[in-house]
């Protein structure tokens, strides 16, 4: 069990790739500490609770700079340590660039990166009293190649790429690594409202031919968080069927 023992913290842990994750994570050993505005978080616990593994939800949003502070002092309390966080709740508001109102922009900006800063910020300490930290924070490949009607989220992900490259430096020394990790076109909840003819076009651009189950990436994010990657740190591992050759 490659995170026996270990506290992960997952943000946007309720559904889609989150939810993949935590359920991952936790078949690895991991108590599992989701974080989401979705009511959802509840039942994904619980699921993960019946099949054996530990988690538990917290309503939290990761824009809250007080109650994110406040979540992370608690998990410290009762665990005694925090090993892992993973930044994966995200937003869009898509818009070309000059139909995308300002509100848009500030929505994604705030959740997407701020809201990665925020909670990075608020674990650190803990990870640098223990001399041992795992943050993995969702970029996506739009971040390195930009994409039509996405100014803001291609903005967002090009910037937590940049900060897990500045936290590898700030960090290493605390025997912290920190990275980022891009999927591509993923089959999750966001989608469900793609028509069919479109979501086979999008296919048909990938050279596997095919979109990426949310367990795909769920195995990047286990691979960035487990010891195996000890030596890993400032990259952004791309996951998105070749895409991005």
């Amino acid at each position: 069990m490659r995170l026996k023992n270990k506290i992960a913290i997952v943000t946007g842990g309720a559904r889609g790739i989150g939810k993949a994750v935590s359920e991952l994570f936790s078949k690895e050993g991991a108590t599992v500490i989701i974080w989401d505005v979705l009511s959802d978080g509840e039942h994904t616990a619980k699921e993960i609770n019946d099949a054996g593994g530990k988690a538990e939800f917290l309503n939290i949003s990761v824009t809250d700079k007080e109650a994110i502070h406040k979540a992370v002092a608690d998990v410290h309390l009762r665990y005694g340590k925090i090993d892992i966080l993973i930044n994966n709740a995200g937003i869009t508001r898509d818009k070309t660039l000059q139909k995308m109102s300002e509100d848009e922009w500030d929505a994604v900006i705030d959740v997407n990166l701020k809201g990665v800063f925020l909670c990075t910020q608020a674990v650190v300490p803990y990870m640098k009293e223990a001399n041992y930290g795992r943050i993995v924070t969702a970029a996506s490949n739009v971040g390195l190649r930009g994409n039509f009607g996405q100014t803001n989220y291609s903005a967002a992900k090009a910037g937590v790429i940049a900060m897990s490259k500045t936290w590898t430096m700030e960090l290493g020394k605390y025997g912290i690594t920190a990275n980022a990790l891009a999927p591509g076109f993923t089959l999750t909840e966001m989608v469900e409202k793609i028509p069919a003819e479109h979501l086979e076009s999008i296919k048909k651009q990938i050279p596997l031919q095919k979109a990426a189950q949310p367990i795909d990436i769920a195995y990047g994010y286990l691979y960035l968080a487990s010891d195996e990657s000890q030596y890993v740190s400032g990259i952004c591992l791309t996951i998105d069927g070749g895409i991005s050759r």
